[in-house]
């Protein structure tokens, strides 16, 4: 006999659970339990423990024959960048991000660029009406002829997507589709069987497909986590300080990682080409404190600002306040300042600073904080020519990191001459200590003041 099971699912991340609980223990979210529709299996035939049913047909690798993915460019250099080259032919890509953030103006002008090289391009539109998308797209200047919408139905959504075979389909959001027999919009069996459905019609048409996915308090995409695992690429756009940061944390086509830098402006996101000038522009220069870091952000090379500010503390215990990176590395730098540079930090308060809003968990780092809270507590300046990077060990020794040779032409682009660096690369003298590396910087002017 037929036996059926129920269970409960959490709609903001996915968790099962054989009973409904007020609280997930995955993502904490209250009260975000819906019941599943019960799954049916079916009893065991006598034809042995499957039920007799015969296996299906094997192909040996060495048949299987070797395809190229076509790609299309998006017309976005930053965002060909994360997809690892452009929009590929049947690939699906799931984008996250805040509400408001710019997800769907970054999508229509994407498929202006498309359209205007000559594609077909399918916007399905569940959250707008059709003249709110007139509105954005004379806005942000879209002259192109798209076509447009508001029919949320899997099944038609895949039925248009067959009948036109476009170049690209945008579906804003995946959280408005629904799939007949399977309750209301949003639920996860909803958005789940959505995400299959489309899928599958991407790949069978040819079809270039953006999912946009709402998001959860922690910034993750809702709905069960299989909707990640069934498309081919997962980015995010996610904001910091002016700019918008568009990150790919999987990519079945390229690179996962990748980073793409854009800034929100009247006529729609604007792609950022030198990310390093930008978030350099502002940096105050000759004022002690201040460091210039060569880091990697996902696989991006980046220049940053490294702050710190020593100051008498008025508290019986000093603070140590830090924005933008991991305060126990900054700790264990701090540490290895006082035990083999003799800095005495104990009555000082200190703050260090990442500046432009970007948080980075990079080793790489700690050689620039090193250099910026001893630049600030005796009050001298680096030369303005100067970048740093590298890990700094319990001994206070300076270890490589990686994409060292990445992190020095990024420097080199932007016009720093003096690399204060671990040894290894070639053509600079590196530092295998913090003490070599403060006595290499301010070597012209004697050692320490």
């Amino acid at each position: 006999m037929a036996r059926s099971t129920t269970k409960y699912v959490c709609t903001e991340c996915g968790y099962q659970s054989a009973k409904p609980l007020g609280r997930c223990p995955n993502c904490q979210a209250w009260n975000s339990f819906e019941e599943e529709a019960p799954s049916v299996s079916a009893p065991k035939g006598r034809g042995g423990a499957y039920g007799g049913v015969v296996g299906g047909k094997l192909t040996p690798l060495s048949a299987v024959g070797r395809r190229e993915e076509p790609r299309t460019s998006s017309g976005i250099p930053e965002l060909d960048r994360v997809l690892g080259g452009g929009l590929v032919a049947g690939g699906v890509t799931l984008m996250g991000g805040e509400p408001g953030i710019g997800k769907s103006t970054l999508l229509l002008q994407v498929a202006d660029q498309v359209a205007r090289g000559g594609g077909t391009v399918l916007y399905v539109a569940g959250e707008e009406s059709l003249e709110q998308i007139r509105l954005r797209a004379d806005r942000l200047g879209v002259t192109a002829d798209l076509q447009l919408t508001r029919d949320t139905r899997a099944e038609h959504v895949a039925a248009l997507m067959a009948e036109h075979k476009p170049a690209l389909c945008i579906v804003d959001s995946i959280q408005t589709v629904t799939v007949e027999g399977e309750g209301a919009p949003g639920g996860v069996a909803q958005v789940r069987d959505g995400t299959s459905l489309l899928t599958r019609a991407a790949k069978e048409t040819g079809t270039a497909t953006v999912l946009v996915g709402h998001v959860t308090k922690d910034g993750t995409v809702a709905g069960p986590k299989v909707m990640e695992h069934i498309v081919d690429t997962t980015v995010f756009l996610e904001t910091v300080g002016a700019f918008r940061l568009l990150r790919s944390v999987k990519n079945r086509f390229g690179q996962a990682g990748e980073l793409g830098v854009f800034e929100m402006r009247g006529e729609g996101l604007i792609a950022v080409e030198n990310p390093s000038a930008a978030f350099l522009a502002e940096r105050p220069v000759g004022v002690p404190g201040s460091v210039v870091a060569a880091t990697i952000d996902g696989q991006r090379p980046m220049l940053l600002e490294v702050q710190a500010l020593a100051s008498k503390t008025p508290y019986p215990n000093a603070r140590r306040v830090v924005v933008g990176l991991d305060p126990r590395r900054v700790d264990v730098v701090l540490a290895v300042l006082e035990r083999r540079l003799d800095l005495t930090l104990g009555g000082l308060d200190v703050y260090v600073n990442l500046a432009g809003g970007l948080k980075v968990p990079d080793p790489g780092l700690d050689l620039a904080v090193a250099l910026a809270v001893y630049s600030a507590v005796v009050g001298r300046a680096l030369p303005g020519n100067v970048a740093v990077f590298g890990e700094v060990g319990l001994a206070g020794e300076v270890r490589s990191t990686q994409a060292a040779l990445r992190r020095a032409e990024e420097a080199g682009r932007a016009g720093y001459t003096r690399l204060i660096v671990p040894p290894g690369l070639d053509g600079v003298a590196g530092v295998k200590s913090v003490e070599e590396a403060v006595g290499a910087v301010w070597a012209a002017a004697g050692s320490r003041a």
